[in-house]
């Protein structure tokens, strides 16, 4: 249905949408042995998971128990939680999830593994597991070094299920942030595949590697060994991907839509989308990106969503910006730094067709963990 935008709202163009999902999913099935499993935290929204499962991927990855629910509870039968579940209420909840879908959960920790074992056994389940590796972002991960040891002690868990390991590193190589995602994505898959190695000879049954992000994936699957990867952003791409050279502006699905509210000087406007509106995770100036702004702003080239409060963005006007004449009630398309976190702060999207919008709920957002 048409309908007319409040602003700020955040826009999805499903021509681009579809785009990037056909993209990815040609490009990792040229690497006959890799499966895609992309990462759901990016669009929330279990229509566009079937949209990449009916494309090619094997299934989903999601960061939360919550996210799975929804998920499963829209048809998606193929999930991989990858986060480390350390509460007996969110290994029962995910427990009670994998009695109706196939369903692999990320542990890193033998105190973890263990109450996963405990809570299974007291289900008379079995629960699949991979175990998370830290592979340099110091995040969640079992250190690299001692991941056989910890992998061992899952494998003896009865009620436990280690079929794979997993990463999550983003671009970096040689442990710091870079701009050569190629040379991180191999980087990251050797790693893993050496590690996938190691483990085998040990005696423990590895049969998947799952790795890459957006800017690494394609990367890392050219690695012998690797068996799937993950990536998230690529379904609407976002300034971020453009700077590191994954996407261009124009491959951007996403973009919010913000209205002139205030032009107290000629070099500056106010518009409606502040820090509830707009991700603030990826700061301008941060290395390696040094991106300026918080925003591509469309049709301005050197304006700036420079500052932000709550509900008001700061726009600094150049002179080519300032040629345009800005006027109160003026709307402007931002495409955000960062695309997944802003989606988070948004209870719906506006799904773009054409001249047609339709407002959709982001079903997987703001639920229990």
């Amino acid at each position: 249905m048409t309908i007319s935008l409040e602003t700020p709202c955040l826009i999805i163009d499903t021509d681009i949408l579809a785009r990037n999902i056909a993209i990815m999913a040609d490009r990792v099935e040229q690497h006959r042995s890799v499966k895609l499993r992309p990462h759901a935290k990016t669009h929330k929204l279990p229509s566009v998971a079937q949209q990449q499962i009916d494309a090619g991927a094997v299934g989903i990855t999601v960061a939360k128990v919550s996210e799975a629910e929804v998920m499963a509870a829209h048809g998606i039968r193929n999930i991989f939680i990858a986060y480390p579940l350390v509460t007996a209420s969110k290994i029962e909840r995910a427990i009670r999830i994998s009695e109706q879908i196939e369903l692999i959960v990320g542990v890193d920790s033998l105190a973890g593994a263990q109450l996963m074992e405990q809570t299974a056994a007291k289900h008379g389940h079995t629960l699949q597991v991979r175990l998370e590796i830290d592979t340099g972002l110091r995040r969640t991960g079992v250190p690299y070094e001692a991941a056989a040891a910890l992998a061992a002690e899952i494998a003896g868990m009865p009620h436990l299920r280690l079929t794979g390991i997993y990463t999550f590193r983003g671009a970096l190589l040689a442990g710091k942030p870079t701009l050569d995602v190629a040379a991180a994505g191999l980087e990251e898959g050797q790693q893993m595949v050496q590690l996938a190695d190691r483990l085998r000879a040990a005696g423990i049954a590895i049969a998947d590697v799952s790795v890459g992000s957006t800017p690494t994936a394609l990367y890392a699957a050219a690695i012998e060994g690797v068996t799937e990867v993950r990536p998230g952003t690529y379904v609407y791409q976002d300034r971020m991907q453009a700077q590191l050279g994954v996407c261009e502006l124009e491959d951007c699905a996403g973009s919010v839509l913000v209205t002139v509210v205030s032009r107290p000087s000629a070099d500056l406007a106010i518009v409606d989308g502040g820090s509830k509106t707009f991700a603030t995770d990826v700061q301008p100036g941060t290395h390696p990106l040094q991106l300026r702004g918080f925003g591509h702003i469309h049709g301005l080239e050197d304006a700036l969503l420079v500052r932000m409060t709550e509900e008001h963005g700061m726009v600094e006007l150049g002179p080519m910006a300032q040629a345009a004449d800005l006027k109160v009630g003026d709307q402007l398309r931002i495409i955000p730094n960062h695309i997944c976190s802003t989606v988070n702060l948004h209870n719906h999207v506006v799904m773009q067709r054409g001249d047609t919008f339709e407002r959709v709920p982001v079903l997987a957002r703001g639920m229990l963990e």
